[in-house]
């Protein structure tokens, strides 16, 4: 049975920092990446990661404040962001997928996780 397990949402002022991390199991991941949804927005594309070569990618609203990791050895990523913004705000998904992540913001993946709620006040 697959499962991801995500934690770490909340709330935070303006200029803070979160870590919200999800954990793969019965499912082996090659690339794994973080959406997000804000009332009245389409989802949109946060970050991705390979797990096999590592390779990172970003989009332009989050690039130089958030970070994508994993566990070594473990289907488990970290996203770490710094200088929260309110328009930050939203629903944060993890999401898993056993093809690379080419096209990673924009293609289908296998499993979504129910969200994590992430509310940045000014």
């Amino acid at each position: 049975q697959v499962q991801l397990v995500e934690s770490g949402g909340g709330s935070v002022q303006a200029g803070g920092s979160l870590k919200l991390s999800c954990a793969a199991s019965g499912y082996s991941p090659h690339c794994m990446g973080w959406f997000r949804q804000a009332p009245g927005k389409e989802r949109e594309g946060v970050t991705g990661i390979d797990i096999f070569d590592r390779s990172t990618y970003y989009a332009d609203s989050v690039k130089g404040r958030f970070t994508i990791s994993q566990d070594n050895g473990k289907n488990t990523v970290y996203l770490q962001m710094n200088n929260l913004k309110p328009e930050d705000t939203a629903i944060y998904y993890c999401a898993v997928d056993r093809k690379p992540c080419y096209n990673w913001a924009v293609r289908e993946y296998n499993y979504w996780d129910q969200g994590t709620q992430v509310t940045v006040s000014s």
